[in-house]
């Protein structure tokens, strides 16, 4: 499954499913979003092999999205719900920060195992990772899973489209993998050990919600319908949750993540409009934290529901959807990450696209 199949179904409602499967790992890296730590605290994993083992033919996500902390300090874990998940028809992916990679030295024998049973593997590489990760040790792990594992991608995270570091990192990564290998460039985010770097402004545009289309599996096995993983984890807003992966299984919970009305007027309108039109008065600072404050509006849901049931509700959902849920990969990847690297999402893409084709021409 390519990176930029996964990107075009990040905007499609209950598309996939994002599961933390720990909030251990070995690495500290500065800018960690959910200051993850190998002392943090680690649940059961009987909720998301439930939660999984839910999934039918009929009723599944297109994706499971696997991460962390680091995923694969659980690898007998990764390797059981992607197994189970391909038996339903959903395709699995995991992101790592790669802890285990090591010049010259061999992929330890149960992460390999994990990742010979998933469809897609992310590795992220940046100047934080590097500090205790070389990149070159990276790059020799992805070259030994070619031909072992259907897709792999790296994942870059760095100051915006100026950053000098990046800039040399991309260059890099092209002159060792050419096109076979697609690069996602994000953005650092002022959450979990990176809130304390440096000022973003805090303005809040009227805009519709994209954390609000999957939903998340919290390390607890609690499901929310934002996968705005470091925001639940030190907020858990009530009108964000969806039940628990230990208790419901796929099929309600999709239909819940899809039809919610207030996570429906999160995608339509964002949280600075709904706040606006059917809350308490103005956004407060950040997009995400005028989300936190809805869930203390008792009769918000009430209103969110007759609004979007009137015939203006109906209207505009019916027009912005093809806009909200639009299948553009590269669109995606400008907008969660970075514009000026937005066309490496897509790096042998079409050239796989071709070969399936022709696969499926002389079946």
């Amino acid at each position: 499954m390519h990176l930029a199949e996964i990107a075009a179904l990040r905007p499609v409602p209950a598309a996939g499913l994002q599961l933390a499967l720990t909030r251990r790992c070995p690495l500290s890296c500065a800018h960690c979003s959910t200051d993850s730590s190998i002392a943090a605290e680690q649940h059961s994993g009987t909720p998301f092999r439930t939660l999984v083992a839910s999934f039918t033919h009929e009723h599944h996500p297109e994706v499971i999205l696997m991460s962390g902390g680091e995923p694969l300090l659980r690898p007998g874990l990764v390797a059981d719900l992607a197994t189970r998940a391909r038996e339903a028809g959903t395709r699995s992916f995991v992101l790592s920060g790669m802890f285990f990679a090591r010049p010259g030295r061999a992929v330890p024998p149960a992460i390999d195992r994990a990742l010979s049973r998933v469809d897609h593997v992310g590795a992220s590489v940046d100047a934080h990772h590097e500090r205790e990760v070389g990149r070159g040790a990276v790059f020799e792990v992805l070259h030994r899973l070619a031909g072992r594992v259907p897709a792999v991608s790296l994942h870059v995270t760095g100051g915006g489209d100026d950053d000098e570091y990046v800039a040399g990192l991309v260059a890099d990564i092209r002159r060792e993998f050419g096109d076979r290998v697609p690069i996602l460039v994000t953005r650092i985010q002022p959450t979990g050990r990176a809130r304390h770097g440096p000022p973003r402004a805090s303005a809040a545009p009227v805009m519709p919600c994209a954390f609000a289309a999957w939903p998340l599996v919290s390390y607890d096995g609690t499901v929310f319908g934002c996968c705005r993983q470091s925001l639940l984890e030190s907020e858990r807003p009530r009108h964000l949750v969806l039940g628990h992966a230990a208790r419901d299984g796929w099929e309600a919970l999709a239909a819940k993540a899809a039809g919610d009305p207030v996570l429906r007027a999160l995608r339509l309108m964002g949280p600075v409009a709904v706040r606006r039109r059917f809350g308490a008065g103005p956004a407060l600072g950040t997009v995400c934290a005028t989300c936190v404050t809805l869930s203390g509006d008792a009769d918000l849901r009430r209103r969110v529901a007759d609004y979007l049931e009137s015939p203006a509700g109906r209207a505009l959902a019916t027009l912005a959807r093809p806009e909200i849920e639009h299948r553009d990969p590269y669109r995606v990847a400008a907008g969660w990450g970075s514009p000026r690297y937005r066309e490496l999402i897509g790096l042998g893409w079409e050239g796989a696209k071709h070969a399936q084709a022709d696969t499926g021409r002389h079946r």
